[in-house]
This record gives C-alpha cells, sequence and structure tokens, in this order.
C-alpha cells in the first residue's frame, strides 16, 4: 500500500502563488508516476497534472499549462505542484494520486489517493 499526504493549500488573492505537496510512504518503489486532479463544489474531478518516476515525463491538462508545474522528488518520495497566477476559478480541492502503471489524466486509473487540500483564491 501507498499513503499519499497532502500539504500547502491556503487562502490566497487572485494573482498569487501556492506550492502544494505530496509526500508519499509505504511500498513507495512501486509509484510509477503521481498525479494532481482538482475538485471544485458540484463539479467533477478535473486532472491537473502528472509526472512519472523514471524519466520524470509530465502531462498537463491544457488549460493549466504555464501556470501550473510539476515536480517530484524522488530522494523525498514527495510531488510537488507550483500554482501561479492563480484565478478565483482556480479554487477547489486539490489531490494528489499515485499510479503503478499508469501517468495520464485518468483518475480511475490511478491507484492511490491523498484527503486532498484545499486552495481558495478569492478576487
Amino acid at each position: 500500500q501507498v499513503q499519499l499526504v497532502e500539504s500547502g493549500g491556503d487562502s490566497v488573492q487572485a494573482g498569487g502563488s501556492l506550492r502544494l505537496s505530496c509526500a508519499a510512504s509505504g511500498r513507495t518503489f512501486s509509484i510509477y508516476a503521481m498525479g494532481w486532479f482538482r475538485q471544485a463544489p458540484g463539479k467533477e474531478r478535473e486532472f491537473v497534472a502528472s509526472i512519472s518516476r523514471s524519466i520524470n515525463r509530465t502531462y498537463y491538462a491544457d488549460s493549466m499549462k504555464g501556470r501550473f508545474t510539476i515536480s517530484r522528488d524522488n530522494a523525498k518520495n514527495t510531488a510537488y505542484l507550483q500554482l501561479n497566477s492563480l484565478k478565483p476559478e482556480d479554487t477547489a480541492a486539490y489531490y494528489c494520486a499515485a499510479s503503478n502503471s499508469y501517468s495520464g489524466s485518468d483518475y480511475y486509473r490511478y491507484d492511490y489517493w491523498g484527503q486532498g487540500t484545499q486552495v481558495t483564491v478569492s478576487s
């Protein structure tokens, strides 16, 4: 099993920045890729970005490119999501996920999930 714990969510004003962290523990050697998703109240879960473990290949939702950056530190078993130029529509719970074999945008193909961290952006 793999456990994921997110941190870094906060309330910020539009234009601000945050860095979210996702610390993995347990059978971390089995992780192929880590991803970030978000879900706003009343909306479906939305893919944000993912990164593969071995070659650090990254994928982004088209609407996130340029403002958000995903990275990881394998030595610390931690993934990060840098959020810049935040907008009120970025307000959501942000979830970290890990997969043993997949690195794309389909949430149902991820094996492990964190509890989420709240990002609130005010105008």
